[in-house]
This record gives structure tokens, sequence and C-alpha cells, in this order.
């Protein structure tokens, strides 16, 4: 029996900058009804989301208890983990500047950006209430390019692991000595029952190299970035990196591998991060499209005109507002 496969996009709100999905997906702001629920509205289109936010401060259970009672039965949010947990640099840059006023010195700084005991729990605590409504997809293990397969990375990626069990762990692993050691990789992976993520994304020098099989049975998780090569390092603005629509043509393989996978695990994730002018949600309805998926939800106009190419797919709304 083929697993469930689950297709969304990495975040739902994108409320400014050039790449908003206000007046594309979801209606203008102006003019939009007073009690417009951009996540409800989302939920009609896709039975899961990845979320980001978690990523840039821990979950609260207050927050997250609002998306359980926001979205329908069997809906899924898979939960980046919180910066502290996988990206030191980035949380120590964060605390320097915001004690820079203080006057800490070094090692005070380094202790507060040291994950410890209070941050699992409070990570836990925040991903609770999704947990026990049966809303909660995949813990997300977003590491960074500079995450080498040495000694301290590996045992550190283990605790890790080992510290958010019973959940399921999906580990995005981006430097290619992780890649050039596969068997030890999969092995820290496996004993965990940790998905290795399946990226597609602007190839470095030290770019990870991947063939796409699962490495549990249990799920699989993909993630597809975008290939703006050409902003993805050097960009005016973040949003930037993630302005690329993927041709129909481009996303035949990974829609192939999700069905490939679809046979081999529990549950296949897939999602598209490549959220400018909401050019991830045009790219996930396509996958949905070719995988013979029903395309659910009715879209706006100025969506279908944006992507013609889904047209034929794509239910349209009686108004744009």
């Amino acid at each position: 029996m083929a697993g469930d496969l689950r297709i969304g996009t990495s975040g739902w709100n994108y409320p400014s900058g050039a790449g908003t999905w206000d007046g594309i997906f979801y209606p203008p702001r102006r003019g939009r009804s007073k009690g417009f629920d951009e996540l409800a509205y989302y939920a009609e289109h896709f039975d899961t989301v990845e979320v980001n936010s978690t990523f840039y401060g821990q979950p609260r259970p207050a927050v997250t208890r609002s998306w359980a009672e926001r979205t329908p039965d069997g809906f899924e949010f898979s939960l980046k983990l919180y910066q502290k947990f996988t990206h030191p640099r980035m949380f120590t840059e964060r605390v320097t500047r915001a004690l820079a006023a203080a006057d800490a010195d070094r090692a005070a700084i380094d202790a507060i950006a040291r994950p410890n005991d209070a941050d699992l729990d409070e990570f836990r605590r925040g991903l609770e209430p999704l947990a026990a409504r049966g809303k909660l997809g995949v813990l997300l293990a977003q590491f960074p390019p500079s995450f080498k397969n040495v000694a301290p990375a590996r045992d550190y990626l283990a605790g890790l692991l080992r510290a958010f069990e019973p959940y399921p762990v999906a580990v995005e692993l981006r430097h290619s000595s992780w890649s050039d050691r596969v068997a030890e990789t999969i092995a820290i992976l496996n004993e965990h029952r940790s998905a290795w993520v399946q990226i597609d994304e602007p190839k470095f020098r030290f770019s990870i190299r991947q063939n796409f099989l699962p490495n549990v049975k249990g799920f699989y998780y993909m993630r597809l970035h975008g290939r703006n090569a050409e902003a993805w390092w050097r960009h005016d603005r973040s949003e930037d990196r993630y302005n690329y629509l993927y041709s129909g043509d481009e996303l035949k393989e990974f829609a192939e591998t999700a069905a490939a996978a679809r046979e081999l695990v529990g549950k296949v994730y897939l999602y598209t991060n490549n959220h400018f002018s909401a050019k991830s949600v045009a790219n996930a309805a396509m996958i949905k499209q070719q995988l013979g998926e029903p395309v659910e939800g009715a879209y706006p106009p100025a969506f279908i005109e944006r992507y013609p190419d889904l047209r034929s797919a794509l239910t349209p709304a009686r108004t744009s507002s």
C-alpha cells in the first residue's frame, strides 16, 4: 500500500516585500474581510505546511494551539527547529547585538548562546498542542553549509536527535563532507529513525551529493528551495533568493521521486520554499497536478493570471476578494 503523500509550502504568511502573497494568493489587504484567516484559507488548498517562524523564535503553546484550532482534522504542521539548535553562530551574533549595550563579556554571551535543557523543554512545550491534536508532522533540523562532518558535529547531531525522541526529525545537511562519508551519516540518522532531507538548491563548491533514496521506512522529506543561483549568495533582500519558478519539466523529477518514495515509506512530505510572489504555491499545485492528486481550493483570478500553466487544474474563485 502506498504511503501518505503530503505536499505544501514552506510558510504561509508573507505579508510584505516585493514578493508578498497579498493580492496574488491571498486577497489584497485593502478591502479584505475583517475575519479573513490566512492559515484557514491556506488549509483549504493544502494539507500540510512547513513552519519557518519557529526558527526565529521558540514556539509558544498558545500560538500552536491556535494553529490547531484553525485548521481541519488531518492537517499537519512540520516545524523548523529553533536557530539556537542548528545555527549557533547566527544565534550568537544576534545575542551579541542584543547585549552590546550591556557590555557583556564573551563568556557570558557564549553561555547564553549554548543550547541547554531549558531550551529543549521550551520547544517541546510549544509543539505539544499540535502533537496532542495529531497535527504534528515532522521537526526539521536545518543545518547551514558550514556544519561539516567532524567528530564534534557528529556527536552534537546524535545528541540533538536523541533529545527530540520520540518525535520524527528530518535533518537537512548541505556540506559534502556528510555525503563523502555517507555510511557514517546514515548510521547516525537511522539509529534515531530520522530522515535525511533531500534538497534542491543552487550548488556551491562543497554542495552535498544526494541519491534521493529514503534512508528510513517511516517517512521521506524533500524541500525545493529554487534555483536562483544569481541571487542565492549575493542579494539586496533575502527574499530575492527565493524568486524562482520551477518549470513543469524541472518538477517532473521531483514528482516522480515523490511517487517512488511513496511506495517505500509510510509518509512523504514535499515542501516548496521558493516563496517569492507565491511561486511556491504554484509549484506545489503543479506537483500535485503531475501526480494526479486533487488540486483543492479555489484560486483567485490574479493567481491564475500570473501562473497560466495551471489554468486547467485550478478552480477559480468567484471573486478576487
